[in-house]
């Protein structure tokens, strides 16, 4: 739907056997990027998944120089009986990162600083986030989910058995990351250190989204690296801020239709290939044509009763 196309190089070196890389061209045939692909779990390789590159976007000297990104992941390796089988967390993992990934390979700036994947922390999940709701669109996964063996197409039935599942208990998902984001406010609001305890402080903090009771002599706080040692210091919001803000971008693509081009070109135009160029609120506002609205949200985590 971005008119993007991948062509497999195996001239290029690569660091493990298992790498393929990918030359990713425009639909006029411009180079936009190389495209790593690292699939597979090996000793000296961590655990999880993640994108990264070895070279970002940018000009100097009246050149410029396009991405060399990498999606690394750890699937189960194919067997000589068994191909590579992925679950549906890997596979709505592969389009997450692959999100991201985009979002460096559509690049068009001058600084890397301000190319990419380098906006704000609140809107930087919104490609890779957007993505993910495809993995629970028929239209897209009967193109390519079919049994192995039979040949056989996902059922539709068993599709909603995975969105109803994704959907249990949502609403106490949702405020839990609320309290999480109102805690890590209430501590880097403080314009000096407060007089009362931990504890004392904290429920005082998350009182109002508190759903069940307290248990005595205990604190979130304490154990929260992600607001004092993680990097998500009066940043943890941004986590439930990009799912406003991704559901509320995908439903215009299932208004227009989840492979319509000119939906696709808008948030490529207007998102991807931007990086920080614009304040975050702007680019959003020229491809949504208004500010994000929460309702959408609401109606894919199964809130609407629609």
């Amino acid at each position: 739907m971005y008119g993007i196309k991948f062509t497999e190089n195996t001239k290029i070196p690569v660091y493990h056997p298992d790498v393929k890389i990918y030359e990713v061209s425009d639909a006029d045939g411009r180079f936009l990027s190389l495209l790593y692909l690292d699939y597979f779990p090996r000793a000296s390789k961590r655990g999880g998944a993640w994108m990264t590159s070895f070279r970002d976007q940018y000009s100097q000297g009246g050149v410029e120089y396009r991405p060399f990104v990498n999606m690394v992941m750890n699937f189960t390796k194919p067997t000589e009986k068994s191909p590579s089988l992925l679950t549906f967390d890997e596979v709505t993992t592969l389009l997450h990162e692959f999100g991201h990934a985009l979002h460096r390979m559509l690049s068009e700036g001058r600084y890397p600083s301000l190319t990419g994947t380098s906006v704000a922390r609140d809107f930087v999940e919104l490609p890779s986030q957007i993505m993910e709701n495809w993995a629970v669109e028929k239209d897209f996964l009967k193109s390519f989910a079919k049994h192995y063996q039979t040949g056989e197409a996902i059922p539709e039935e068993l599709i909603q058995k995975i969105i109803d599942s994704k959907n249990f208990l949502s609403g106490y998902g949702s405020v839990r990351q609320l309290t999480y984001g109102i805690n890590d406010m209430a501590w880097h609001s403080l314009a000096k250190m407060t007089d009362k305890g931990v504890i004392d402080f904290e429920r005082a903090a998350i009182t109002r989204t508190q759903l069940l009771p307290f248990v005595d002599s205990t604190a979130i706080s304490p154990a929260f690296s992600h607001i004092f040692a993680g990097g998500y210091s009066a940043g943890y919001y941004s986590y439930k801020w990009a799912e406003v803000l991704e559901a509320d971008a995908f439903a215009l693509f299932k208004e227009k239709g989840i492979f319509n081009k000119e939906v696709a070109k808008s948030f490529r135009d207007n998102i991807l290939s931007k990086g920080n160029l614009k304040d975050a609120a702007e680019l959003y506002r020229t491809f949504r044509g208004r500010d994000p609205k929460p309702e959408a949200l609401m109606e894919k985590l199964g809130m609407t009763g629609k």
